[in-house]
């Protein structure tokens, strides 16, 4: 893959990790993407040899069937996934946030009841934050689990939205109001773990998927909505078995899942870079080829300096993580520095291309129609600069 996107000092392990995946990126979702992509097909045969290399389970630790990986070697996978089809490395992150979640702040009850079967990929996760009307305002969330009297019971009504893998799923990591009397609106939040059938319609009592949202872009892959109407449930779903702490669960979920957007836009970004350059050294205007044209070269290079610039920042997030270190500062530029080379990267590359960049023949128009799709996902690039803002504000705070 030549100097661009290497990654100093991994083992010799994580190097096989990658080679194979690479290898299998390059031959079962390359060749297929496109078609897929077209058809809005859900990717079942990329699925199971996901599946059957362990990929689900790759941070699930081995105490529970898994790879016990750690966050980098999984956002180094999910790059190069989603420098294969964006859409497919969508199936793994929110299954994979779910996983941390559940590692991180589940009861060991909890745990040895899911992780196992999700390193296998037998269970898959989703998770649920926002709703119709709030986009990035989780405080505003509506969506409401009532306590049945002093019982164990609970009984959940609202709306979700934009949930990816709503339909694949069947456990969905779910953030609702409870109203436990407490000032701050936050500790008055908690995540229910909802136990569905695959598929839409009624998947569960009281729960809904109604159906694919139809999108521009990110295909294959399926995005709903979730309805539940007094769906019944037990004080032991709640993630960690205590109410009032969802909001913080979800967003230390959230915080490694913008390290993995961020190693999607990588992946993207890396694809469109290929098939850039690749354009150019094959199509000819007045006499030579495009990549001679001072224009084009200038191109290539400033989209080589963004991905690798995304690279290293994606790394060095992924690293204070793997260290215990906080690192959302570092999450959220990456995110927002990614993101948005990723859809300079494409849109360079469309241009390169020229007229044959808007056919559907030519692989680069899917990744124009991808690459939106990152700007948003896990906090918008407003959302990121407020984030690194204030703590840069904590950081450079002065003295006395």
């Amino acid at each position: 893959m030549g100097r661009l996107q290497t990654t100093e000092g991994l083992t010799e392990d994580q190097g096989e990790l990658l080679k194979l995946v690479r290898q299998f990126v390059d031959e079962q979702i390359i060749p297929v993407a496109t078609e897929l992509e077209h058809k809005d097909e859900y990717p079942t045969e990329i699925v199971e040899g996901m599946k059957e290399m362990g990929i689900f389970g790759l941070m699930i630790p081995e105490e529970y069937g898994g790879l016990g990986e750690s966050l980098l070697t999984y956002a180094l996978t999910v790059e190069e996934i989603a420098r294969g089809w964006m859409s497919v490395s969508g199936i793994i992150n929110t299954h994979f946030i779910v996983a941390y979640m559940l590692i991180q702040h589940g009861t060991e009850e909890q745990k040895q009841k899911y992780l196992p079967r999700m390193a296998t990929g037998e269970v898959r996760g989703a998770f649920s934050m926002s709703e119709p009307g709030l986009g990035s305002d989780v405080a505003a969330i509506r969506t409401k689990a009532v306590r049945d009297g002093d019982t164990d019971s609970w009984t959940i009504n609202g709306q979700k939205m934009w949930l990816t893998n709503g339909g694949s799923s069947n456990l969905v990591a779910v953030l609702v109001k409870t109203d436990l009397g407490e000032k701050s609106v936050y500790k008055n939040m908690t995540t229910f773990l909802i136990e569905k059938e695959s598929g839409f319609g009624e998947t569960a009592q009281g729960v809904t998927v109604p159906g694919k949202i139809e999108k521009m872009g990110y295909k294959g892959v399926d995005t709903t909505e979730l309805v539940f109407e007094n769906h019944h449930t037990r004080t032991a779903q709640i993630l960690g078995g205590v109410p009032g702490k969802g909001f913080y669960q979800m967003m230390d979920g959230v915080e490694v899942g913008r390290v993995n957007v961020a190693a999607r836009a990588c992946g993207l970004s890396m694809r469109a870079f290929e098939l850039g350059i690749a354009y150019a050294q094959q199509r000819e205007t007045f006499g030579k080829k495009i990549a001679e044209h001072q224009g084009i070269l200038f191109r290539l290079a400033d989209m080589a300096t963004r991905l690798e610039a995304s690279h290293q920042m994606m790394v060095k997030a992924a690293r204070l993580k793997d260290a215990g270190q906080r690192n959302d500062l570092e999450a959220g530029m990456a995110k927002y520095l990614a993101a948005e080379n990723c859809a300079n990267v494409v849109e360079q590359s469309f241009r390169i291309h020229g007229g044959y960049g808007y056919s559907k023949e030519y692989e680069i128009e899917r990744l124009y129609r991808e690459a939106p799709m990152l700007l948003i996902g896990e906090g918008t690039a407003e959302i990121q600069k407020m984030i690194i803002g204030r703590r840069l504000l904590e950081e450079f705070a002065l003295k006395g």
